[in-house]
């Protein structure tokens, strides 16, 4: 983990400099002007891309790790197929159309591709193995999702995209050169953060942009020496509504361990969240506000990304302006997404913050959770978690 003393002590600096986040006062305001309606949601790639890199890290040798590894990426990407995401595409669109947000921050946008199997050389050279160079097309969730939303007469259109991490690996059954091999496709995951804004409203757009953190979660697997980096990034927009102008950001923080979110929080805030403009940012922050135990092996706790952007970055959680947090659990189901109920809806990491440029909340009237009431004939949920709407007064 690159948390070096300089960083945390500049950043413990931060916290004590700065006062804490004045609320209640602004979300009396009486001047609200227009609504806009937000949304952020996680699309859910599919499955756990765990499993792999895992199977392969406690693996006692290189071979034994590479034979973990395309076992354990055949099993995922059989839940890929199985998690179907263009059924999952009717009910997200469904979401949205019942709430026609103006803005939506997405996550987990996924293209998943495929290719011949291609394992480390015979001399130990990597050789191909693990480059990203897959190219036929299997599933593309920003495609699926946006042809969906005209199925149902919604039209939205893209305003930044974020590429981040695109990571490939071989998938196949039993162990090379021995009988009951099977080689069966190098599968290849590109991951992305899309902004979306409604077609038919009034939102104008100015200026976006986007950008990779550069603390991002590197995993050695000694299979040809490769190296499996997840990248994860932002985008942003600089919109206005009638005469009231601000800038809407998206990002997806890392899930493994806390101490590459709160650095990618900490670039976040530094970065784009920096302007004389109102900001709304929406997010799977994979930072839950009521958890403050530590992971094995991480360095903070899990609240401490969310502590960072409502504490000394002054940011407002607009969710907790009109309702509890009880009531806005959106993260729990399983990686097959096709629990019999949402029992397991525990914890909220799905998170919409905004500020006015003196620290003041932006006043919120209405909020909702989506996806908590609709599964496929084969009974999927939308995604592994729910989406949040909050109609705020920028």
């Amino acid at each position: 983990m690159r948390f070096a003393r300089a960083w945390r002590l500049a950043l413990f600096a931060v916290f004590v400099a700065v006062t804490a986040n004045p609320a209640a006062d602004a979300a009396a305001s009486s001047d609200r002007g227009r609504p806009v309606k937000v949304m952020t949601r996680n699309l859910y790639l599919g499955a756990n891309l765990n499993g792999p890199v895992r199977a392969a890290l406690s693996a006692p040798s290189p071979v034994a790790a590479l034979v973990a590894f395309g076992n354990a990426n055949a099993k995922l990407w059989q839940t890929v197929v199985a998690t179907n995401s263009p059924a999952r595409a009717k009910l997200l669109a469904a979401e949205i159309d019942e709430r026609e947000p103006d803005l939506i921050g997405l996550q987990e946008v996924a293209v998943w591709r495929s290719g011949p199997v291609e394992l480390p050389n015979p001399n130990g050279s990597p050789g191909n193995f693990a480059l990203p160079n897959a190219t036929q097309a299997d599933y593309d969730f920003l495609a699926g999702l946006l042809t969906e939303l005209r199925a149902v007469g919604q039209r939205y259109e893209v305003v930044a995209t974020t590429i981040e991490a695109d990571v490939e690996g071989p998938a196949f059954l039993g162990m090379p050169g021995l009988p009951g091999y099977t080689p069966l496709a190098d599968h290849r995951l590109t991951m992305r953060d899309v902004i979306l804004r409604r077609s038919e409203g009034d939102i104008d757009v100015f200026e976006s942009g986007t950008g990779n953190y550069s603390n991002a979660a590197t995993f050695s697997v000694t299979l040809g020496d490769r190296q499996f980096k997840f990248t994860r990034g932002y985008n942003w927009a600089d919109v206005q509504v009638k005469k009231r102008a601000f800038r809407f950001i998206n990002t997806h923080l890392e899930s493994e361990l806390s101490g590459y979110a709160l650095a990618q929080a900490f670039e976040l805030m530094s970065g784009p969240a920096q302007t004389e403009q109102p900001v709304v940012l929406v997010c799977d922050c994979n930072s839950d506000p009521l958890n403050h135990t530590i992971k094995p092996g991480d360095t903070v706790p899990h609240a401490a990304p969310y502590e960072l952007i409502t504490g000394p970055f002054r940011f407002t959680d607009e969710w907790l302006l009109v309702h509890t947090a009880a009531e806005g659990w959106t993260s729990g189901l399983s990686e097959t997404v096709d629990d019999n109920d949402l029992s397991d809806i525990d914890h909220r990491i799905d998170m919409i913050f905004g500020r006015r440029p003196d620290g003041s909340a932006i006043p919120a009237d209405r909020g909702w959770i989506t996806g908590d009431s609709a599964r496929t004939p084969q009974g999927l949920w939308a995604s592994d978690h729910m989406g949040v709407v909050m109609r705020l007064h920028p």
